[in-house]
């Protein structure tokens, strides 16, 4: 899966959007050194809770797939439209750091063909799945909305908090 390579939401920092990421979801903040070369720091990867103090051990996943966001609707975007979604960091759900082998294993599936491997990661999962559907405006098919309602059904108070896009 291809990782946001843009210049990030601030191009003077000199961070590209993959490290504005890591930055933002740090839990332990890393030494940021020339180039916005990322030192220490720790994350936890909630897809399959898992601590990471290696930021090169971290994909940065776009939460709905850039193919599943393609058939979707994204295929009738344009250029611009599509490279904002691919980089988008105006809602924290759009681009999660999460262990490469969990998002290599996810690859460009919808919820009705992966879920996270960590049982507390269903709901959050759920509701940024579906946050990042409504952003964008999206299409949802009947297994992934199934799959999407049986989540729900066991998640009693999650909220589906978005911001549509510009």
């Amino acid at each position: 899966m291809a990782e946001p390579a843009d210049s990030g939401d601030i191009p003077a920092d000199g961070c590209n959007t993959r490290a504005e990421v890591l930055l933002a979801e740090a839990v332990e903040y890393p030494s940021i050194g020339p180039g916005c070369a990322l030192t220490g720091g720790m994350w936890i990867s909630y897809y399959d809770k898992v601590s990471v103090t290696d930021a090169s051990r971290l994909d940065i996943d776009h939460m709905v797939p850039l193919a599943e966001a393609w058939d979707s609707g994204a295929a009738e975007w344009t250029p611009a439209r599509r490279e904002a979604y691919a980089n988008d960091q105006g809602q924290p759900a759009s681009l999660v750091a999460v262990t490469a082998r969990s998002n290599r294993s996810k690859a460009e599936q919808d919820p009705a063909e992966w879920l996270p491997p960590s049982a507390d990661a269903l709901c959050r999962y759920g509701a940024e799945w579906t946050a990042t559907k409504l952003r964008w405006g999206l299409a949802v098919d009947e297994a992934e909305r199934g799959r999407l309602l049986d989540i729900a059904a066991g998640c009693g108070g999650t909220d589906v908090e978005f911001t549509p896009a510009p």
